[in-house]
């Protein structure tokens, strides 16, 4: 529901590549440890990483609600 919500199945689906990788694909490159990284580069945007296509900030999505995002993402996205 947050992911919905928060906009980021737009780009993104638990067990496909979309525009993004899958969120599955995520928690298989990342741990626990990379939390903050990955909170900051949500919020921030990047590229590079994962293709030529930039991820645009996430700047209207509530700390909260990213950081519990993120640990479900992190946790496989279940």
């Amino acid at each position: 529901d947050l992911a919905t919500k928060s906009g980021c199945l737009a780009c993104h689906a638990v067990d496909k590549k979309l525009v993004g990788p899958s969120y599955q694909d995520v928690a298989k490159k990342y741990k626990a440890s990379d939390e903050a990284m990955l909170f900051e580069k949500v919020r921030k945007g990047g590229k590079g990483v994962w293709g030529p296509i930039p991820m645009p900030p996430n700047t209207a999505v509530k700390d909260d609600d990213l950081k519990a995002l993120i640990k479900w993402i992190l946790a496989g996205a279940k």
